[in-house]
């Protein structure tokens, strides 16, 4: 096999301390296919939600103790201590997911490079390490409530081509427990059909995930910390939510579905889960 060369891993730029101004609104430039697709998939409600307004800058995020990031709250609000972030490298010649040329939103980067590190004084799920950093399928399914639904998705995923799933998990001090899966296809409309019309529609969460009664919507999840080119549908479980309380966010990413699934006893709060969706979708860009 002739060996493939890598181009040097970039490390993301730092965001800088004050935001900079969002410029005033442009035309709105000619989208590729897919996202005509997606126009088309995704409710007129889900972008009221979801999109970002005008033209949102996409802000690199790197140590998270730097500065606030757009649109969630302050450092001393419990957001944890991510390592710094760098760009998975992509082979040689390889465009990135979004670039123009790139019809099928393709991920190049070994999805194994593109998942989020665990946060300084976390504890690993060793459970989610699968063989060789791959996943099987039976394991990711296992976050899901209802048998009936797991034999549907897993079918699902049969009939849609799932290639891979790589991911990584762990239990931070406070006790909640995050789990992160990326789920890799062949094309970004696989991707746009499957979240849009199957497994996270704007009202609700298809299949409900375990130890959770019910998900709604999070309108709370700050448009600012999501990026123009993923698709974000984020849902949290309401009051009462029992013995510990569930979110979760979808991201359509290219050709990559990320599921983020937080839980903890008592209440899972909102600022860690949305930082931990605001950097697991700079590292899918």
């Amino acid at each position: 096999m002739t060996e493939q060369t890598t181009s040097p891993a970039p490390v993301l730029p730092p965001m800088p301390d004050t935001p900079p101004p969002v410029p005033e609104p442009l035309a709105a430039p000619v989208k590729r296919d897919r996202r005509v697709l997606r126009a088309v998939l995704r409710w007129t409600a889900a972008v009221a939600v979801f999109a970002a307004v005008g033209s949102a800058t996409a802000y690199g995020l790197t140590r998270v103790e730097r500065t606030d990031v757009p649109g969630l709250a302050t450092l001393t609000d419990g957001r944890w201590n991510y390592p710094a972030l760098t760009a998975a490298p992509l082979p040689s010649g390889s465009p990135g997911p979004f670039a123009e040329e790139n019809k099928a939103g393709a991920h190049y980067a070994d999805p194994r490079d593109l998942l989020l590190p665990a946060p300084e004084g976390a504890e690993a799920d060793k459970a989610l390490r699968g063989k060789d950093g791959w996943l099987a399928t039976d394991v990711y399914l296992k976050e899901y409530r209802e048998e009936f639904d797991r034999d549907e998705l897993r079918q699902m995923l049969v009939d849609e081509g799932l290639r891979h799933i790589a991911a990584r998990g762990w239990t931070t001090p406070d006790g909640t427990h995050t789990r992160i899966y990326l789920l890799h296809f062949d094309t970004a409309a696989v991707v746009d059909e499957l979240q849009s019309l199957h497994i996270a529609p704007f009202t609700k969460a298809a299949y409900p995930v375990r130890g959770t009664d019910e998900s709604v919507p999070d309108e709370d999840f700050p448009v600012k910390a999501q990026l123009d080119d993923l698709v974000y549908s984020v849902y949290t479980e309401p009051e009462p939510y029992g013995a510990e309380q569930v979110r979760q966010a979808y991201l359509g990413a290219g050709d990559v579905l990320a599921v983020v699934v937080q839980s903890r006893k008592g209440g899972a709060p909102a600022v860690p889960f949305q930082q931990t969706v605001a950097l697991q979708s700079r590292l899918l860009a």
